[in-house]
């Protein structure tokens, strides 16, 4: 049976969470921790989310929210869009958007598989 549509009413509660893929670090420094936290700070001061718990661990997040004047999806892209940019320059990750391999380099982006690449200008 699928699972029910998530209730995403202002003033939810919600366990959020994340982890990186293959379970490898997502912070890997005092300064990815510090990032994030500053961006989870940034969505409480603003009344997106009112923050009750978190727990950051090497590969992976934990947060109580509850919503407040933004949905939880638009919410959790404002703070894992921003993040994952600092984080791969960071760290120099060359890993494209769908975590499927290298950003693609020169002035060619890559289509993928079956699909055409396209060429820039």
């Amino acid at each position: 049976m699928p699972r029910q549509p998530r209730l995403d009413a202002p003033g939810t509660l919600h366990h959020v969470m994340g982890r990186r893929v293959e379970a490898s670090m997502k912070f890997r420094t005092k300064r990815d921790r510090e990032d994030f936290i500053d961006r989870l700070a940034e969505l409480s001061r603003s009344g997106r989310w009112a923050v009750y718990a978190w727990a950051l661990r090497p590969n992976r997040f934990h947060l109580l929210v509850r919503t407040g004047t933004e949905t939880l999806a638009r919410s959790r892209r404002r703070l894992m869009a921003g993040y994952a940019i600092n984080f791969n320059l960071r760290h120099k990750n060359g890993v494209s958007r769908s975590g499927r391999g290298p950003v693609p380099r020169g002035n060619h982006l890559g289509g993928g598989a079956g699909r055409p690449s396209v060429k820039i200008a």
